[in-house]
């Protein structure tokens, strides 16, 4: 997120250098990844991304005159005053500029000003120097956008405000630093220049400055005279306000929005979309605009009745984008008697969008459910900033307070008036929680002795309310935006965040380390992953939280199929998730698998990766595993899986080979075939099986003699789609990790290399279609006996001169043995004794031909 400092100040008062602030934030949780700076040297030299504007030569100026130039047409010579002396005399192409004009106020930039050339690509700098154009001389500029690096537009110069102030240095006037912050999930707090504002308040002992309106209608009736709302689910929107701004008139946002979204990575188009865009990057709340007379229209003329409810499925409405969109059962719509008027959270119809023509703005904050809207975004290919904020949590408390901003920007900017009525429907407010704390408990677990005034000073700075219960006790309430506190725990977060890191002291220990012994699981965990990635698999680690729709993706049919790859359970959910889509722990590592497996293909042609880690499921009656202690019977389990995902090319082309070939199935089996040599894995079998999330007639199930260890295969068609894959074969495959060891042999005899030839010998074998190459290839192996050191399958073959249900498996022979040279008949005595269980058991032909 883009943090202009000069915004954040209209929040707070900044009483440290911008780089200093940066540090301090970062320290606190909140990291601030870059410091661009717009006109304003660099605090570190060599750091500076744009140029700096030079105090004494780069002005705010006012144009006096503009002449028209005696020897060229398109050029004018014009007077600009900067408050200092005489106005200065130059020559101007720009088209923005005529022969007549005077009064507009404009950057003048004197003789020897470092500017980027506005005549060349990219960002070359030039020093402006006294010339003669077309005989006139000229020593000054007035300046573009691209020539103060404010922008790539050079097609006129920039045209200040009126109330731009002449001879100001134009550093004073519209130099700004933007910070790039890092959002992680445990700060959406900070989602918004007023977030960021009230860490900086905390930080610095700082007052935050809020509108004066903040806090006015709190809570409205649930209809008012304008519209009526009704939430069919309250699971899906929280809470649906509404204002109503009568008579606006659509026009460009003044000067100082527009660089303020500009800065933070917004492009402004109207009045009335930059102010909800603005009050969404100030304030952290989506909000939507709705033409009201298109909604009455729709009405007949009565009053509205807006109602938030699931898709029907098949429904239809076209987004503002001109795309006509059609609906599933899990989508969230805003919707009138007439169908839906907007998407919860994502985006409005075009029936009802503000055009020129609107005259009366019905302003819509609501609070959506982020897991429709993040299922919704992803099925609908539709990514917004809106949808992330939702996704990390807004307070429905705060769902008025910046709707009131927005139409109070409406009334002054777009010349509206606003209706005094609020409509609201506020299902279940918020409650209110409290939490106490003591200085034993800080003691305790933050290692650190911090006075009960020091506690209470860092809470109320951070907005909490506190209560002192005896002079070691706190009670404590955390703001209403503050949904993420909801226990002790969270408020000592706080305390050590404010208080800083780095005054924790460090403590070693005093007493002898007790002695190590290995763990073998580790160990052998280590050599799986090795082997691995010498196959060429790349490990990943991904979160362990999900939500069950995730998860659910897997299946392509919308029924109750089993999770992959175990019959389904109920989630074991998390009681303070980081967000609503990580509320539940993983069940499967093959859905986050396929989140990275799309966002690398955007940048490689080739992925081929491997993960790792625990899956967590609640336990049945009696359930247990490995370790369990009397206590863990209410834990889940927690077993150990291994996931693999591969897609793409098989190996890159080179000059020796163009050809371009993808990997299959068979580059799957043959990783879990080298994972299972690798390991001294004996009996490993391939099954040919069904399931719901793997293509049909390209799965198998993992076998260690009669046990069942996992499944491999392609992903099935649909559910690709599903992740944006391309539609290219997709492997995976996930294993019980811990079965998988179990069976690894971690002593073995070491057999002696026979010195004497071996005899090769290739047999083709006619059978049933339905017979499977692994048991043909099993039955070889049991009867060669010690003789025969390999068998593998290189030929099948299907057609003509083959009957009809027939194919044609043909196999290389190796025979070897330890203490004689073998004769020919030794050889054909051990192959014709395969041969001859072959058609006993399976009904094979010798092929001659």
């Amino acid at each position: 997120m883009q943090v202009p400092v000069s915004w954040l100040q209209d929040f707070v008062d900044l009483t440290l250098p911008v780089d200093a602030l940066a540090e301090k934030l970062t320290f606190a949780g909140l990291e601030v990844e870059d410091i661009e700076y717009i006109g304003l040297p660099s605090a570190k030299a060599g750091s500076n991304k744009t140029l700096a504007w030079d105090r004494e030569k780069i002005f705010v100026a006012q144009l006096v005159e503009a002449l028209p130039h005696p020897n060229a047409d398109r050029l004018k010579i014009v007077r600009v005053a900067y408050g200092q002396g005489a106005p200065v005399e130059m020559v101007t192409g720009a088209p923005n500029i005529r022969v007549g004009d005077a009064g507009q106020k404009v950057v003048l930039a004197l003789e020897g000003s470092r500017l980027y050339d506005g005549h060349q690509d990219g960002r070359a700098i030039m020093t402006l120097k006294k010339s003669k154009i077309r005989g006139v001389e000229s020593a000054a500029m007035v300046c573009s956008e691209k020539e103060l690096g404010l922008s790539d537009e050079h097609e006129g110069i920039l045209i200040l405000p009126d109330d731009a102030p002449v001879g100001t240095p134009l550093a004073d006037y519209l130099g700004d630093a933007i910070l790039t912050v890092k959002i992680n999930p445990n700060f959406a707090r900070a989602q918004s220049v007023l977030g960021v504002a009230r860490e900086v308040a905390a930080l610095t002992g700082q007052t935050v400055r809020l509108p004066q309106t903040w806090n006015t209608h709190a809570v409205g009736a649930p209809q008012t005279a304008f519209v009526e709302i009704e939430i069919a689910d309250a699971q899906l929107c929280q809470r649906f306000s509404a204002l109503l701004i009568r008579n606006v008139t659509l026009k460009p946002s003044p000067f100082w929005m527009q660089q303020r979204l500009l800065r933070a990575g917004m492009r402004p188009i109207n009045n009335i979309v930059d102010i909800t865009n603005y009050v969404m990057l100030g304030y952290g709340k989506p909000l939507h605009a709705f033409d009201y007379d298109a909604l009455l229209a729709r009405a007949n003329g009565a009053m509205p009745k807006i109602c938030v409810r699931p898709a029907r499925a098949g429904e239809q409405m076209q987004t503002l984008d001109g795309q006509q969109r059609t609906f599933r059962a899990h989508d969230i719509l805003v919707a009138d008697a007439r169908g839906p008027v907007g998407i919860g959270g994502i985006m409005g119809g075009s029936e009802t969008e503000v055009s020129d023509a609107t005259k009366n703005v019905l302003l819509e904050s609501a609070i959506f459910d982020f897991i429709s809207i993040r299922r919704t975004t992803a099925e609908q290919k539709l990514p917004s900033e809106a949808a992330t904020r939702f996704g990390r949590g807004i307070p429905a408390s705060q769902n008025v307070a910046p709707a009131r901003v927005a139409a109070e920007l409406m009334r002054d900017l777009a010349d509206g008036a606003i209706d005094p009525a609020l409509a609201d429907n506020y299902p279940a407010p918020q409650p209110s929680i409290t939490v106490e704390i003591t200085t034993r408990e800080v003691a305790r677990l933050l290692g650190i002795t911090m006075p009960l005034a020091e506690m209470e000073r860092i809470l109320r700075a951070l907005d909490f309310t506190v209560t002192p219960l005896s002079a070691e006790a706190l009670r404590v309430a955390p703001p209403a935006y503050r949904t993420d506190v909801d226990g002790a725990d969270d408020v000592l977060e706080e305390l050590v965040r404010i208080y800083g890191f780095e005054k924790i002291p460090s403590t070693l220990i005093a007493d002898a380390l007790p002695p190590l012994e290995g763990n073998v699981a580790l160990e052998q965990e280590e050599q799986a992953r090795d082997i691995l990635v010498d196959a060429g698999l790349q490990e990943i680690v991904t979160y362990a939280f999900t939500h069950p729709a995730h998860e659910s993706q897997l299946v392509p049919l919308e029924t109750a199929a089993p999770a992959f790859p175990l019959p389904a359970r109920a989630y074991v959910a998390l009681e303070n998730p980081i967000s609503a889509e990580r509320s539940v722990l993983r069940q499967t590592l093959l859905p986050n698998m396929l989140d990275i497996a799309a966002s690398n293909l955007r940048h490689a042609k080739r992925v081929a990766l491997f993960e790792i880690g625990s899956v967590f499921l609640t336990r049945g009656a009696g359930e247990t595993q490995p370790g369990d202690l009397p206590e863990d019977a209410s834990l889940p389990l927690e077993p150990r899986r291994l996931g693999i995902v591969l897609t793409g090319l098989r190996h890159e082309s080179t000059w020796q080979s163009a050809a371009v070939e993808l990997m299959d199935f068979y580059d799957l089996k043959g990783i879990v075939q080298e994972l299972g040599a690798g390991l001294h894995v004996r009996d490993l079998d391939f099954v040919a099986t069904a399931h719901p999330a793997l293509h049909p007639g390209r799965a198998a199930e993992l076998r260690i003699g009669a046990a069942a260890v996992g499944v491999l295969g392609e992903l099935h068609p649909l559910t690709r789609e599903k992740w944006a894959l391309p539609a290219q074969a997709v492997l995976v495959a996930e294993f019980d990790l811990e079965k998988i060891l179990a069976h690894a042999e971690t002593r073995f005899i070491v057999r002696t290399i026979s010195r004497y030839p071996a005899i090769v010998q290739d047999i083709a074998l006619l059978v049933d279609e339905n017979v499977q190459a692994a048991r043909v290839e099993g039955l070889i192996r049991q009867t060669g006996g010690a003789l025969l050191t390999d068998a593998h399958l290189f030929d099948v073959y299907r057609g003509e001169p083959l009957p009809p249900g027939k194919k044609s498996l043909a196999y290389t022979l190796t025979f070897q043995a330890l203490d004689q040279v073998l004769s020919d008949a030794d050889a054909a005595k051990a192959r014709a004794k395969i041969v001859a269980r072959l058609a006993r058991e399976i009904d094979a032909e010798l092929r001659s031909g």
